[in-house]
């Protein structure tokens, strides 16, 4: 074997060990914190319109969906194998799969439609009366929900109903001659396309176009308001904007950041397959999988620091049940 060989070998090895970990600390991590989330912008107590709320708590509950049915129920049992191998006998995979790369999808292209909201809200002030606003945000997400769900049936024919239990792309019993056919290589690319390429691209144009239109916007305020109106930060308008925006870039800077390595490799595996072969390391696409699964766990951190009103919410919950049992106590 040659040397490149074995490092890259010892990387995945010690990549396996600390997701036995990873894995466990980020399960129990996710669960309470998306549900935290969940309950403080319910109560509708953060100084959001109805139409962000809507939609941060359908990306908060859709990232619990992933909490639980990727990290807890398939890679806990993928790297804890021989713990899990009475699911061997379990006849559902196929079933899993289905929900797994639904509410994926789910959490990925609802960042995708806050993302198109905040921009329609910024950039297009004779649309935002009409677009932004609640119930065209439960159409836009109950839309997108059906969609995501018609678009992964196809996994159900695809794989089998057995776990394989394997640290691998898929987590399902699945016939090699079908796995490395053309139809299974292009249905997979043209997955992995719509998520999360297509949703990378449109976070990416969208963020461009605001912070554009802002700039465009703050010059021409600037003007308006003349030197002797002092600096921007006097301005309500532009404050208002201001913490808009912060929201929408640190969200979607977050999900850029932690879903371009899985994004990659999943797009150049498939191509592999397809024949144009592009070497890359296996341990590269499980740094992608751990990289992807941590992005259902932040955006309570980007709430509690872009909002003041989320942080005296979130202190206020942490606050209640210690002062209950102090009472108890005394």
């Amino acid at each position: 074997m040659s040397l490149s060989f074995m490092i890259k070998l010892q990387i995945l090895w010690a990549l396996n060990d600390i997701q036995k970990i990873y894995y466990p600390i980020l399960t129990a991590f996710g669960v309470p914190v998306n549900v935290v989330t969940i309950v403080i912008l319910s109560r509708g107590k953060c100084g959001l319109s109805k139409c962000v709320t809507r939609y941060l708590v359908v990306m908060a509950a859709a990232d619990l969906l992933v909490v639980i049915i990727d990290l807890m129920l398939r890679q806990i049992p993928i790297v804890y194998w021989e713990q899990f191998s009475f699911l061997r006998v379990i006849r559902v995979c196929n079933i899993h799969a289905v929900l797994l790369y639904a509410v994926t999808d789910f959490s990925v292209w609802f960042t995708v439609t806050f993302t198109f909201d905040r921009f329609v809200a910024i950039c297009c002030q004779k649309l935002k009366t009409k677009y932004c606003t609640e119930k065209t945000a439960a159409v836009v997400l109950g839309t997108v929900t059906v969609l995501s769900g018609l678009k992964n049936i196809f996994w159900y024919f695809l794989y089998q109903n057995e776990y394989w239990l394997s640290n691998s792309p898929w987590f399902c019993s699945v016939n090699p001659e079908v796995s490395r056919s053309l139809a299974w290589a292009v249905i997979e690319l043209m997955h992995y396309i719509f998520t999360p390429f297509i949703p990378f691209l449109l976070i990416v144009l969208f963020n461009v176009l605001t912070v554009r239109h802002i700039f465009v916007a703050s010059r021409a305020r600037r003007r308006i308001r003349g030197p002797s109106s002092g600096d921007s930060s006097s301005d309500p308008e532009m404050e208002n904007r201001r913490k808009s925006i912060v929201v929408l870039f640190v969200i979607s800077g977050n999900f850029i950041l932690l879903w371009v390595v899985f994004m990659v490799c999943s797009v150049l595996r498939r191509l592999d397959y397809l024949g144009y072969h592009v070497p890359l390391p296996t341990f590269v696409g499980e740094i992608g999988f751990m990289l992807q699964l941590l992005s259902c766990c932040t955006n309570t951190f980007i709430y509690a620091v872009t909002q003041r009103k989320f942080r005296e919410e979130l202190r206020n919950g942490v606050n209640y049940p210690l002062a209950m049992m102090v009472k108890l106590i005394r």
